[in-house]
Parts: C-alpha cells; sequence; structure tokens
C-alpha cells in the first residue's frame, strides 16, 4: 500500500524537492514501523528542505527530524503495535528517512513513548526545539543555578526554542529576559512569561570581551556575535547553554568571561542524546510547560504546506512553533 511523502533529490542542477508516493519497499532498516500521524518543522528542517546548509547526507532524503505515531508493527520488546511513540532526531531527515511521511521505519532504541498527558499533536507542537530548550533549562539547572540568583537571558526568543524555553522559565519562577530581532513580537514575549525585551541588534553586532552584568544565565539558538556578547553580560558565576547557531557557527569571544567572571559556557545536543535523559526532559515538559500556552505558540499547517513554511521559517517570518498534520 502506498502512503505520500516528501522526498529531497539531488540533481546536476541542484537539490529537487517534491511530494511522491513510495510503498514500504522505500523505507530504511529498523525493527518498528510507524504510522505516522504529526510531524513539526525546526530550523533544521527549514535548512535541510531549502538546501541552504548541507544538513542532508543521504539522497533521495525523506525530511523531518521529528515525528509522533502509532506503532503499526514491532520487532523490538519495547514496542508493540498500538503504541503511541515520538521519534527526536537519531539522524532521522540527515542520513535515515525522516518523518515527512505517513510512514517511517527506525529502530526502536530510537523511539520514546508518548508521554502521559500529552497528546500526539502536543508533542510536535514541542518537538525537538522543545525538547531541546528543555535540556537547556535542565543543564542551567544541573550546573546549580537557581531563579534567586538574577535573571536569564533567551535569545531567537520567538523563535522555536526560544519561545519554549520563555514559557518553561517563566513558569519556573525565573526574571526571562527576551532577545528577539522582531520588536512587533513583544506582546507575544510578555504572554509566555517574558519581563523584559531586548532588540537582538543590541548583541548582535562585535562587542566588548566584558560588558556590564545582566544575568545569570541563557539560553542561545544563535552563537555567533550574539553568544559572544551573551557571555561577555553574563554575572559572575552563571552560565549559558548554547544549542544553535541562528546566526553563524563562530563564536568571536575572548577567554575574559570565563576566566574573569567563572562564567561557563553550556554545550547541549539533542539528537544523540541518550534516551534516560530525553525521557527526563519530556517527562519535566508535561510538568513545567503551560500547555495552554503551548496552544497559543502553535500553528498547524498541512502536508502540502511543508516545502513553502520551510522557507518562511528561515526568512524569519515564523513565530514559535510548527505542527505538520500528517
Amino acid at each position: 500500500m502506498s502512503f505520500r511523502a516528501i522526498q529531497i533529490n539531488k540533481t546536476e542542477a541542484g537539490q529537487k524537492v517534491g511530494i511522491v508516493e513510495l510503498t514500504d519497499a522505500d523505507l530504511m532498516d529498523g525493527d518498528v514501523t510507524v504510522n505516522v500521524t504529526h510531524s513539526t518543522m525546526n530550523y533544521k528542517d527549514g535548512l535541510a528542505i531549502t538546501g541552504k546548509s548541507p544538513v542532508v547526507r543521504r539522497f533521495p532524503m525523506i525530511p523531518g527530524v521529528d515525528f509522533a505515531g502509532v506503532v503499526e508493527s514491532s520487532d523490538n520488546p519495547a514496542f508493540k503495535a498500538g503504541d503511541s511513540v515520538i521519534l527526536n532526531g537519531w539522524g532521522c531527515g540527515e542520513t535515515h528517512l525522516g518523518g515527512y511521511a505517513q510512514k517511517a521505519r527506525v529502530k526502536g532504541d530510537w523511539l520514546v513513548p508518548l508521554p502521559q498527558g500529552l497528546s500526539a499533536q502536543q508533542a510536535m507542537a514541542i518537538g525537538t526545539a522543545g525538547y531541546t530548550a528543555m535540556l537547556c533549562v535542565m543543564a542551567l539547572e544541573h550546573y546549580g543555578l537557581t531563579p534567586d540568583q538574577g535573571a536569564v537571558v533567551v535569545t531567537g526568543a520567538a523563535g522555536g526554542v526560544g519561545s519554549v524555553s520563555v514559557a518553561v522559565l517563566a513558569k519556573l519562577g525565573w526574571q526571562v529576559i527576551a532577545v528577539t530581532g522582531r520588536p512587533e513580537e513583544a506582546d507575544y514575549l510578555k504572554g509566555l512569561g517574558a519581563s523584559q525585551i531586548i532588540e537582538r541588534k543590541e548583541l548582535s553586532s562585535p562587542g566588548r570581551p566584558l560588558a556590564k552584568e545582566r544575568w545569570i544565565a541563557g539560553v542561545d539558538s544563535v552563537g555567533s556575535h550574539t553568544l559572544a556578547n551573551v557571555l561577555a553580560s553574563t554575572k559572575y558565576g552563571g552560565a549559558i547553554a548554547a544549542c544553535g547557531l541562528a546566526q553563524g557557527l563562530d563564536l568571536p569571544a575572548t577567554v575574559a568571561p570565563f576566566i574573569l567572571r567563572n562564567v561557563a559556557l553550556l554545550g547541549v545536543e539533542s539528537v544523540m542524546c541518550p534516551k534516560p535523559k530525553r525521557i527526563e526532559a519530556w517527562n519535566r515538559l508535561v510538568q513545567d510547560l503551560d500547555l495552554a500556552k503551548l496552544a497559543t505558540i502553535t500553528q498547524t499547517i498541512a502536508f502540502e504546506d511543508i516545502i513553502p513554511t520551510a522557507q518562511a521559517l528561515l526568512d524569519g517570518k515564523v513565530r514559535g512553533r510548527v505542527v505538520v498534520a500528517v
């Protein structure tokens, strides 16, 4: 029986992306087959579909680093037909066929049971972006930082990681300073719990090695000069959790914040994150993310809208989270 998928092919003229009909024979190896009901769009998905960055490592490829669905068949003892599951990362959409298809076959070890209290739609409203945001919050907590020590800064605040970070941190009692290049989103960010809005241009240009101390913690999904300036303004003993590169892969900083203010830079990686930490992050999201606020930052698109939405995402025209109704 055939199913629909978004497929990326490499041609002499460049990358070609379109909707195709496939069968089970087109799926890759794995011990669990899932009927996909929902997916989502992350920054990495936008890069893959537009070809702006060499995210895809194998052609043809079905993009989509996340999916939620119901197990159709399983040779893995951890799952059985009818189980609701989610997947984030593990190379899906890069080296393994991803979530922009009505069916997926993957290793059962990559799957996480859909947490109690979440629907498949809500899980994909969170997606890798929200799950990464939770990993960042956990990293700051593990470092020992608490809301009574000072404010927390969130860069790229109107994006996927940023929106969920603002909402979670505000619910946990932090004073959240939101950085965005879209000042028109101020009311949106304050609605999520931000207490102060900073325009991106304040931090996106070359700055001083050390600046006035403004926050004790931060979540950065931007990189480059923005992350360098965030570090330069971090209070003594603080830490920044870094998980993205929307401005750039570079970090034009000095060692000054690290050796003069005892600041830490915490790298956060979500694709190959061990399963126990994944499950902890998802359970924390059920507890620490206001699902009513999640609904306000989420839009749902049809399968046919995936390709144009990818370009809009990279153009900075999408706020919050995008769910794909597969």
